[in-house]
């Protein structure tokens, strides 16, 4: 059974940093993308990062790149999220994606094929 179970969201001001972490279990192999999107209230849910098995490549989108970092422990099965300077703009729920044996970083929603929980954060003062 496949698991993610993401952590470290929270309140914090604006310009302040977070660290997200997603554990992932009963996945196999060793290709498969890790990705984090968000969703904020009446909106759609939206890619955030991307990182390659190897950690090789990556991918942000443009609203973050610059202030996040996405990273993965292998050995640990954990990927996770810096969020500095953030932003009211940010609040959101965060969740963590698989994609198992992509051809590429995807950015659609669609092509993952497990997510965790979420996790909410909030940036306000």
């Amino acid at each position: 059974q496949v698991q993610l179970v993401e952590s470290g969201g929270g309140l914090v001001q604006p310009g302040g940093s977070l660290r997200l972490s997603c554990a992932v279990s009963g996945l196999t192999g060793n290709n498969y993308v890790m990705a984090w999107f968000r969703q904020a209230p009446g909106q759609e849910r939206e890619f955030v990062a991307g990182i390659s098995w190897s950690g090789g490549t990556i991918s942000y989108s443009d609203s973050v790149k610059g202030r996040f970092a996405i990273a993965r422990d292998n050995a640990e099965n954990t990927v996770y999220l810096q969020m500095n300077s953030l932003k009211p703009e940010d609040t959101a729920v965060y969740f963590c994606a698989a994609d198992y044996w992509p051809p590429a970083i995807s950015t659609i929603e669609s092509a993952y094929d497990y997510w965790g929980q979420g996790t909410q954060v909030t940036v306000s003062s």
